[in-house]
C-alpha cells in the first residue's frame, strides 16, 4: 500500500467516524428531534376516534352560526382529529329529522319544535338533544306604514316560517295572549297567519302580500333593510329574556355507539361559542363567508349588522324554555300533550363543560334517567 493510500484511508475514517458526531451535533442543535416531535404531533391530530366519520347537519342560518363558525374556522374538525367531518346542510326541521332517522346524518344543529316533533314521533326512539347553541334572535317585523303597535297587528297578514315551525308556534301563543282567535291549521282569524318560506319573505313583503313577519335573523334584519320596522323581539315575552332557539341533537344510536365522537363534536361546540364571544366581529365575517360558500351570496353588512346583535350563543340548551315551547304548540293544537322526560341527555356536555372549567346545564327534569 502507497503512502498516499494510506493517508487516503486515514482520512476516510476519520469521517466516519466524526459523522456520527456531527449527526448528534444537529440533533442537538434541534434538527433531528424537531423531525421526531413532528411526527408524533401530526400522529396525534391524525389519531381517528371510535367513528371513521361523523355526519353534521346544520342550516345555512345565523341562528346557526355555531355550527357555521365551527366548521368554517375548522373547529369541530381539530376536536375530531383523524374522524372525518362531513356536513350537509338543510332548509327545513322536518327534512333534517328525516335524515337523522335514516342515518344520514348523525348530529344536528335544529330548532326546538322539530326536536320535540321528532322525540315524540318516535315515541322517544330516535333522539337526544345534548347541548344548546343559540337563544333570541326572533322578531316581529312589520310595515310601518300599516301597523304602527302591537294592536295594530290585529286583522293583518303576518307571515311565520312554515306550519308548526318553532317561530309559528311562537306567533300564535302571542296571539292567543292577546286574546284573538286563529284556526292553527289554515292560519285564518283575527289574524291572517301566512306559512312563508323564509327565502321568499322579502319578496312577499316587497309585493305586499304580507303586512310584515314573526322570523329569525337574518330575514328579520333582510325585511327591515327593505323599510319594515321590528315591533317585538320575542326575547322580550321570555324570562330572562333567553329562549333557546337552536338545540344541539344526535341519534341515539350514534350516541351509544360513539359517545367519544359526540364529546369531540361538544367540545368543539363549546370552543366555537366561546371564540364568537370573544372575537364577535371576526365571528361574524367567518358566519358570512360559510353563508357565501353555501349559498353563493353574502349578507349585506347593514343585514348582518342588524342581525347579529340579536343571537346569543349559548352551550345551555335552556330546556326549561323548551318545554314552554311544548306547551304552547299543544295550547295551539299543533301537538298532544308529550312526554319529554328523555328528550336530553347532557351527560357528554357537562363532562366537557366541566373539564373546561365552566358551570354545568341543567335539563329540568327532562333528561334520561
Amino acid at each position: 500500500m502507497s503512502a498516499t493510500t494510506r493517508t487516503t484511508l486515514r482520512r476516510g475514517l476519520v469521517a466516519a467516524a466524526a459523522l456520527p458526531v456531527l449527526v448528534g451535533v444537529l440533533a442537538s442543535c434541534g434538527y433531528g428531534s424537531q423531525a421526531k416531535n413532528d411526527e408524533k404531533k401530526v400522529a396525534a391530530e391524525g389519531e381517528k376516534l371510535s367513528a371513521d366519520t361523523v355526519r353534521l347537519g346544520y342550516f345555512p342560518n345565523l341562528t346557526h352560526a355555531t355550527a357555521l363558525v365551527g366548521d368554517q374556522e375548522g373547529i369541530f374538525q381539530k376536536e375530531l382529529g383523524g374522524t372525518q367531518l362531513k356536513v350537509s346542510t338543510f332548509n327545513a326541521g322536518p327534512s333534517e329529522i328525516e335524515a337523522l332517522n335514516a342515518g344520514s346524518i348523525d348530529i344536528g344543529f335544529i330548532g326546538p319544535s322539530p326536536s320535540i316533533n321528532g322525540y315524540t314521533k318516535s315515541k322517544g326512539t330516535n333522539l337526544r338533544i345534548i347541548g344548546g347553541s343559540a337563544a333570541g334572535g326572533v322578531k316581529l317585523v312589520v310595515n310601518p306604514e300599516k301597523i304602527k303597535t302591537l294592536d295594530d297587528v290585529k286583522g293583518k297578514r303576518i307571515a311565520t316560517p312554515q306550519l308548526g315551525n318553532t317561530q309559528d308556534v311562537a306567533f300564535l301563543n302571542w296571539v292567543s295572549e292577546k286574546g284573538w282567535k286563529v284556526d292553527a291549521q289554515s292560519g285564518k282569524g283575527d289574524v291572517s297567519v301566512v306559512r312563508t318560506d323564509n327565502k321568499i319573505t322579502p319578496d312577499a313583503y316587497k309585493s305586499g302580500s304580507i303586512d310584515g313577519a314573526w322570523v329569525p335573523e337574518p330575514t328579520a334584519s333582510k325585511l327591515v333593510s327593505q323599510g319594515a320596522k321590528v315591533l317585538l323581539d320575542e326575547s322580550e315575552l321570555w324570562p330572562g329574556k333567553q329562549f333557546v332557539i337552536t338545540n344541539i341533537i344526535v341519534s341515539q344510536k350514534f350516541l351509544s355507539a360513539h359517545p367519544d365522537v359526540v364529546e369531540a363534536v361538544l367540545r368543539g361546540s363549546v370552543k366555537t361559542n366561546e371564540w364568537i364571544k370573544t372575537n364577535s366581529d371576526k365571528a361574524k365575517a367567518s358566519a358570512n363567508a360559510k353563508l357565501k360558500e353555501l349559498s353563493g351570496k353574502a349578507l349585506g353588512d347593514k343585514v348582518i349588522d342588524g342581525a347579529w346583535p340579536s343571537i346569543q350563543f349559548t352551550d345551555d340548551p335552556l330546556a326549561a324554555t323548551l318545554q314552554a315551547q311544548a306547551d304552547h304548540a299543544v295550547k295551539a293544537g299543533l301537538l298532544k300533550e308529550p312526554d319529554l322526560v328523555g328528550i336530553y341527555d347532557l351527560k357528554p356536555l357537562n363532562k366537557v363543560l366541566k373539564a373546561a372549567g365552566k358551570p354545568e346545564v341543567s335539563d329540568a327534569g327532562l333528561g334520561v334517567k
